[in-house]
């Protein structure tokens, strides 16, 4: 993308740009309820997917694609997100992407069948990719560039409240009302959003100007990306490369992606300018840990729920409500550190604080056991809440630090792509980690009941003496003995399987803390938003 603007000159032009008193608040509010409707649509339906199955008469295979059309339709959109911003003006963008997902939403609530859902799931992710990055390129111009870390932190409290709140609302709205009502919650306040936006959100003083749109690069990011996404979300499902589209759409993926990165390096008007990751190490290296963080947010939360639900026997609701002070933590500390940060703090030594405590959280829960309840929940993911307000603010900070004018606007949407796809790469990887350990699980346990055993023997009898009672003959006894042996076999499996994945993210956050290392920031660099988007 090239672009052009006029300058402004000397900072007193500027200073009007920045919004102040209760509108400055307003305009807050209005993007992080914005952003977390975007992160709250990513679990929330989640918990409600038996429910649609049951009602729309649709397979569970057929039902996961309400999932994953919205999720490919987010990642398409979100790095384009600048350049969108750009062609149609910052505010125009953001207010149709608000409308488009509030529209959405209500025809996903009115759906009459599978396939018309899963249509309406994929419009609403375009309209929700749009509304992440802008929310926060409108927050960093709201702010004068002295309260940025303060900007910083509230938007990072509604990364992580948003993707946590989604499971704990959507499981009191399908126990309590209906799934449909997991679309139109987004109704009132999608509508009070976008007329807050209308009423409150102002053009930047400098809009570049979009002289080409570059469509083969479009075209190739939606292709790659969308087939990358689509790979991700359904081949633990369909045992990887072992069917045949999975293959298809992988060679798609690689190839579509390779010829992108070529395009934009080698156009004069790219749609997603790569460029900037050379100019800017830190926005490099704010990549990396921020897809690891991605992963290791997503993954963790996609094997929380299912471990408690599936072996402690946890409600939806109760996994959300175990998960939530842990998200209330990380918003009640993110505003001090964002503000820390600003007033000079080392965002290298506050990531480092975060990555060890999010690898002490991961280490701990793999070593819960059958036995575990919600209270014994409780400490360990307060250091989860702890570990990710240290993380979040200054690697979201430190994407876009040293950056300047349209920079700004491709930073945020690279960095946001590379969270959801760290995201989907964790989920998929980890369910992968996952089948592959309780497979091998399964044949560790099995080798030590053997009928030479007399500690299984003599565990064998009792429960068939115990189940005796209940059976017309000690041949259904032994049968019941059985199953209710293979029923323990496979839990005890699943358990040690998640133990595994929990500290095997673990690891993965310990052997990245050297990255820390080669971040480099000067405490005079500032952000200059004169003509983010």
């Amino acid at each position: 993308m090239s672009s052009t603007a006029t300058t402004i000159p000397g900072a007193q032009a500027l200073e009007h740009h920045y919004e102040t008193g209760a509108r400055k608040w307003i305009i807050t509010a209005t993007v992080i309820i914005a952003a977390m409707l975007e992160l709250i649509d990513t679990t929330i339906v989640n918990v409600a997917l038996n429910h649609i199955s049951g009602n729309l008469g649709a397979s569970i295979e057929d039902v996961s694609y309400v999932v994953t059309s919205y999720a490919i339709a987010n990642v398409i959109v979100i790095p384009l997100s600048g350049f969108l911003g750009n062609l149609f003006g910052r505010r125009n963008y953001f207010v149709a992407s608000i409308v488009l997902f509030t529209g959405a939403s209500f025809l996903c609530g009115i759906s009459t069948n599978i396939w018309m859902l899963v249509f309406f799931r994929f419009i609403q992710g375009i309209g929700g990719g749009g509304l992440l990055p802008t929310s926060q390129a409108i927050l960093y111009e709201t702010f004068r560039p002295e309260e940025r870390g303060a900007a910083t932190g509230i938007f990072s409290m509604g990364l992580v409240l948003g993707p946590t709140i989604g499971p704990l609302l959507g499981g009191y709205l399908v126990d309590y009302f209906a799934w449909e009502w997991c679309f139109f919650v987004n109704i009132p306040i999608g509508i009070a959003a976008a007329w807050a936006s209308l009423t409150f959100v102002k053009e930047p003083k400098v809009k570049p100007v979009v002289e080409k749109i570059d469509w083969a690069g479009i075209g190739l990011l939606s292709v790659g990306i969308g087939s990358l996404q689509f790979v991700l979300e359904r081949g633990e499902q369909k045992d990887w490369f072992e069917t045949d589209y999975i293959v298809w759409f992988t060679i798609i993926a690689v190839v579509s992606l390779i010829a992108f990165v070529w395009l934009e390096l080698h156009t004069d008007h790219p749609a997603v300018d790569l460029s900037v990751l050379a100019r800017s190490k830190n926005l490099a290296i704010g990549a990396v840990l921020t897809f690891i963080v991605g992963f290791g947010l997503y993954g963790s939360l996609f094997i929380f729920p299912v471990f408690v639900q599936r072996l402690l026997g946890f409600t939806a609701l109760l996994t959300g409500l175990v998960l939530f002070p842990s998200a209330m933590l990380t918003g009640i500390i993110s505003m001090p550190l964002g503000i820390a940060l600003q007033k000079g703090a080392s965002p290298k030594l506050l990531m480092t604080v975060g990555m060890v405590a999010f690898f002490w959280f991961c280490w701990e829960l793999g070593n819960q056991t059958l036995m575990s309840g919600a209270e014994n929940f409780f400490l360990v993911l307060l250091i989860r809440g702890f570990a990710l307000g240290f993380i979040f603010i200054p690697v979201t900070l430190l994407a876009v630090t040293g950056l300047h004018g349209k920079d700004i606007g491709q930073a945020t949407g690279l960095n946001n792509m590379v969270r959801q796809l760290g995201g989907s790469f964790g989920i998929a990887i980890t369910n992968t980690y996952v089948t592959q350990r309780v497979a091998a699980h399964r044949i560790d346990i099995l080798s030590h009941l053997s009928p030479y055993d007399p500690a299984a023997v003599q565990r064998l009898q009792d429960m068939k003496q115990a189940l005796g009672q209940y059976m017309s003959s000690p041949v259904e006894a032994g049968q019941a003995a059985m199953a209710a042996l293979e029923g323990i076999v496979v839990r005890q499996s699943y358990h040690l399987a998640y133990m595994d994945a929990f500290k095997m993210i673990a690891i993965l956050f310990a052997v990245c803390l050297p990255l820390l290392l080669f971040i480099r920031v000067d405490k005079k660099e500032t952000v200059d938003m004169s003509s983010v988007h």
